[in-house]
């Protein structure tokens, strides 16, 4: 499939501001079932420098800098991207010992992922709901991440909220609901806690359905040595496939955020989005 991805972004302050450098991360990652064919960054401002750039985990940013005082800043990005089928079990964990939790990293690799496995802390309740669903599925490694990621999205009610961080596990596991990156942050936690490295995914999930209503999506991805990365998607119950396109992937979601920076005065800021998926061809 070859998707068309228009994404729009839009700050208007009630007042002239000064924008500090901005981190901009709209532009998709290639993988091996991904080919980024085209990408297209316009502003609304004409920034006085920007630079693209790999930040430190191999995400595409747009490194820019600005002159004068403003009222608006408009960002519009287009990508055409050729999206392949895949089976996202072609792989064969190694060594077998992994395939069983709890298990260990090889020492070289722990070095690689501890950021990926620093855990907050959470309470007993939500370790209890993990370690209860991975008794059931005997220990055994992906059909505890499989079943896990089910049971969030049969357990907790999916609602949209385009502004604002995440909120903490334990908070997302008490309210029972939450956005796509509420629940991304509480299975982060919980996987961290029982010792399997994991991080945040920012991008794009394209659904085959009539008049779709898109916005920026978030998942998960666990790291098991033969299988590389492998994303999990609890709002939608499901293992990721070639529907979904990453955009920035972190140990933090902080560094995920389409936009990043700062602005120099008092002014309120009112965010308007418009996001559109089209397939050009099959």
């Amino acid at each position: 499939m070859r998707f068309k991805i228009i994404h729009e972004t839009e700050y208007e302050f009630n007042e002239a501001v000064f924008l500090e450098p901005h981190y901009l991360r709209f532009k998709p990652k290639n993988t091996p079932h991904l080919e980024l064919e085209s990408h297209s960054l316009i502003l609304s401002i004409q920034p006085a420098g920007i630079s693209e750039q790999m930040d430190a985990e191999d995400n595409y940013i747009h490194f820019c800098w600005f002159e004068g005082m403003h009222r608006k800043i408009h960002i519009r990005s287009e990508s055409i991207l050729k999206s392949s089928p895949y089976n996202p079990f072609n792989f064969l964990i190694y060594p077998l010992g992994l395939n069983t939790i709890p298990f260990s990293y090889s020492k070289p690799l722990l070095e690689l992922l501890q950021k990926y496995m620093t855990a907050m802390p959470i309470n007993a309740e939500l370790e209890a709901y993990g370690k209860t669903i991975l008794v059931g599925a005997k220990n055994a490694t992906i059909p505890f991440l499989t079943e896990l990621t089910k049971r969030i999205h049969a357990d907790f009610i999916v609602e949209s909220r385009e502004e604002g961080i995440p909120f903490e596990a334990d908070e997302t596991f008490g309210f029972k609901k939450g956005s796509c990156r509420d629940l991304v942050w509480m299975q982060i936690q919980l996987l961290r806690t029982l010792g399997i490295a994991s991080r945040f995914v920012s991008g794009y999930y394209y659904v085959d359905v009539e008049n779709p209503q898109y916005e920026l999506h978030a998942w998960i991805e666990v790291y098991l040595p033969g299988a590389g990365w492998i994303g999990f998607d609890p709002s939608n119950g499901i293992v990721t496939a070639h529907t979904h396109i990453a955009v920035a992937s972190s140990s933090h979601y902080v560094h995920t955020m389409p936009v990043s920076g700062t602005v120099r005065g008092n002014a309120t800021s009112k965010l308007g989005t418009k996001l559109i998926i089209d397939v050009l061809d099959i």
